[in-house]
């Protein structure tokens, strides 16, 4: 029996981006989902939780930080990448969020290999400190 496939929640209001992002993930061998806004998001989560939510930032009705805030009474432990080419805006939740949670963020635009570089150093860090994204 092979391993389980980890899983991707992608969100994303740019549709083609995110269509673009879970292709490239599945390609590595992710099982992925998408959504388009915050809400599409954490509805999408408690449907199909995951074990990663890649995230942008700034979407409409909830932006991704609220949205995170959401998923973690659920789960505090889902990995997450943020992605925003406004990353200094939220500069104080980004960087609660990295020390709590040991999120990871990406500043748009952004390659392939970069995501997957993120997705890796996560899985080692996780690796080493499985604690690491629970403590708050």
């Amino acid at each position: 029996m092979s391993p389980r496939a980890e899983s991707v929640l992608v969100v994303e209001d740019d549709e083609g981006l995110a269509q673009v992002l879970a292709l490239a993930l599945r390609a590595e061998g992710f099982d992925t989902h998408t959504a388009h806004d915050g809400i599409q998001g954490y509805t999408r989560y408690l449907q199909h939780p995951t074990d990663w939510v890649v995230t942008d930032i700034q979407m409409p009705q909830l932006d991704g930080i609220g949205m995170m805030q959401c998923i973690r009474t659920i789960n505090p432990r889902v990995r997450t990448v943020y992605m925003s080419a406004a990353v200094e805006e939220y500069r104080g939740p980004l960087d609660r969020e990295t020390k709590q949670f040991d999120a990871k963020v990406l500043h748009k635009p952004f390659s392939r290999s970069n995501l997957l570089e993120q997705l890796n150093k996560s899985r080692a860090d996780a690796a080493q400190d499985p604690g690491a994204a629970q403590r708050h």
